[in-house]
């Protein structure tokens, strides 16, 4: 079983940049619409494919099982879904702390999230100065919801 607990924030400035160690683009879409239920979604980093099944569990933790499938499998799967979001991933190193900044593309710009995975939900968290407000929990903030009612959209 693999358990994801993991934090989100808005960012309140361009300070995280000096952080980085890493960057990918990704494409994913969603094969399930239910915040409520199991997530399905697929994902493209540039290189490979990959189905994840999450499911909220309590607080800020998730069930979470990521596979890798064949690239053809990907791109037909992909290539039937209109619900899609594109970002760039920036992974930072923070305070000896793995921090990842999702930066949204197309309609869900200007958008940018912050994420922190945790090794369990009590662990204490120094809040770096590039953080805004904290978003975990927030649904219209998933990247599933933001799949189907993109950023551009909200009032």
């Amino acid at each position: 079983m693999t358990l994801e607990i993991e934090r989100r924030f808005l960012i309140k400035n361009d300070n995280w940049k000096n952080f980085i160690t890493k960057k990918i683009s990704i494409e994913q879409g969603y094969l399930s619409k239910n915040l409520d239920d199991w997530i399905i979604r697929i994902r493209f980093t540039g290189k490979d494919f990959k189905i994840a099944l999450k499911k909220h569990i309590e607080s800020f933790t998730n069930f979470e099982f990521e596979y890798s499938i064949p690239q053809k499998d990907g791109e037909t799967i992909m290539s039937n879904l209109s619900n899609t979001i594109k970002k760039e991933r920036f992974f930072l190193e923070v305070e000896k702390k793995p921090w990842i900044i999702d930066c949204f593309k197309e309609n869900n710009y200007p958008l940018e999230i912050a994420e922190i995975e945790l090794s369990r939900e009590e662990e204490n968290l120094s809040i770096p100065s590039f953080i805004s407000k904290e978003i975990t929990g927030l649904t219209h903030y998933s990247n599933l919801s933001l799949a189907y009612k993109p950023f551009s959209e909200w009032k």
